[in-house]
């Protein structure tokens, strides 16, 4: 795991001290002796995780830390904040300011590079997350960067998962009013809970008697469904192992007993806004990925995902040898509807064709909007003579039922041409397919149109 991290220190020695020991590990060290360098150098390179000195003259570490997350460009970098500060009031105040740990000088090595190394993989999915956004053009990335999201301030749902009465009472108590929290005593019984219901963080207890905390960690990281849950280890003074075994696993933080209210709220907090971070990231990519294959008018794929698709469903049919059949269809003189009634009274035409259309095929076949008042139906599995049929059966439903436009519901005829082809035995091609149809369609409206045509080669 290779990354680079930005030291941040006033004391040379302190610095120098630090960038030993990661570059030790082969990390890539950038330092800084104020807070203003940080920033700067934060926002003009690609750093992966800062670790930032709190006693500093000018700008102090809880400023800077604040000042980096409450920047679109910076907010997602993760903070470490290390400091000879050992109060629960300066880490807490620390984690409020934005920070994802806390390290108390003298540093221990072990601690440090699991903590670095596990913040490194929490960033190394984020990035994936913003990339992928960022090179879409309709997401608005920036907008969803910038913005504080209105879940912020929601009661996050919380799973404890802990054996001992005494222990997970004291925790109840400490989150009451300040998150939804759900109970399990028995850790297989927890695992499926955690897997099944939309939990934002999971606090796992070390105090199992005869039960290995750290197999249950592994679990959850190993379920796609509960790979990315925040995951705190509620841990035993002396337990620094488990600990440092447990960040190696892909847990994302710790609290040591006895727990500190303020502190489990603020790191719960911590790990809730993050997961939010990236769950809203995931969710405009999908959404992103999916305007980008769907017509938006009528909610049909889009000629991009036709032209993607079809290759693999012919290439699927000539290899198994089956039939797959094409259909063009056209609206007839729909530019006199649009001219008649306005492009609204054409869009109302559009979406009630696209309707029957789908209507009138299997969840199987691929139904397009190719582009104007043109779509296409891919039917795999079937021959020319079944195709056939089912254009019939779409343009008979078209012709007989009119269309109703507008919102006075005014009812106007509407009529469809449809050209059919079918994948010939032999050498044969996409592009000639799709010509065979697109040939078919032009005899049926040359034709007299409101008719189908199939072509056989």
């Amino acid at each position: 795991m290779t990354a680079r991290i930005l030291v941040v220190d006033d004391i040379p020695a302190n610095v120098r001290l630090l960038e030993v020991r990661l570059l030790a590990e082969y990390f890539e060290v950038l330092t800084a002796s104020n807070g203003l360098d940080a920033i700067e150098t934060c926002e003009n390179g690609k750093v992966d995780v800062v670790l930032l000195d709190v006693m500093m003259p000018d700008m102090d570490g809880f400023e800077v830390c604040k000042r980096l997350k409450s920047d679109p460009a910076t907010s997602h970098i993760p903070v470490v904040m290390i400091t000879a500060l050992d109060q629960v009031s300066d880490r807490v105040r620390g984690l409020e300011a934005g920070a994802d740990d806390f390290l108390t000088k003298p540093v221990n090595d072990l601690q440090l590079m699991t903590r670095v190394k596990s913040l490194v993989r929490l960033k190394s999915l984020t990035d994936e997350l913003r990339l992928r956004a960022s090179t879409t053009r309709n997401i608005g990335i920036e907008a969803l960067l910038s913005r504080s999201f209105t879940s912020e301030d929601a009661t996050p749902k919380v799973l404890l998962i802990d054996e001992r009465k005494s222990s997970f009472e004291r925790v109840q108590k400490m989150l009451r009013g300040s998150a939804e929290l759900d109970i399990a005593t028995d850790p297989h019984a927890g695992f499926f809970q955690a897997a099944e219901a939309p939990y934002e963080c999971v606090l796992i207890s070390t105090g199992f008697a005869d039960f290995d905390p750290l197999r249950l960690c592994s679990q959850l990281r190993s379920l796609d469904r509960t790979r990315f849950l925040p995951i705190i280890l509620l841990a035993e003074e002396g337990e620094e192992g488990r600990i440092i075994r447990g960040l190696e696993l892909g847990i994302n933080d710790y609290l040591m007993r006895p727990i500190d209210q303020q502190e489990l709220m603020a790191r719960l907090r911590t790990q809730v806004r993050r997961k939010r971070y990236n769950d809203q990231l995931r969710a405009s990519v999908t959404q992103t990925i999916e305007m980008a294959v769907t017509d938006g008018l009528t909610g049909l794929h889009n000629r991009r995902y036709l032209d993607s698709h079809l290759q693999t469903l012919f290439d699927r049919a000539v290899a198994r040898r089956r039939p797959l059949s094409v259909m063009i269809t056209d609206l007839d003189r729909f530019k006199t509807v649009n001219d008649a009634h306005g492009h609204d009274g054409g869009d109302d035409v559009l979406r009630e064709f696209a309707r029957r259309l789908r209507k009138n095929v299997r969840g199987i076949d691929l139904a397009c909007r190719f582009g104007g008042e043109e779509f296409v139906v891919v039917m795999p599995d079937t021959d020319g003579a079944v195709a056939e049929k089912v254009a019939e059966r779409i343009r008979a439903e078209i012709a007989q039922l009119p269309f109703a436009i507008g919102q006075e519901g005014k009812m106007i005829e509407v009529t469809v041409s449809v050209g059919v082809s079918s994948v010939l035995n032999g050498a044969d091609t996409v592009a000639a397919l799709m010509k065979r149809a697109d040939v078919a369609l032009y005899e049926a409206k040359s034709g007299g149109r409101n008719r189908v045509v199939a072509k056989a080669a």
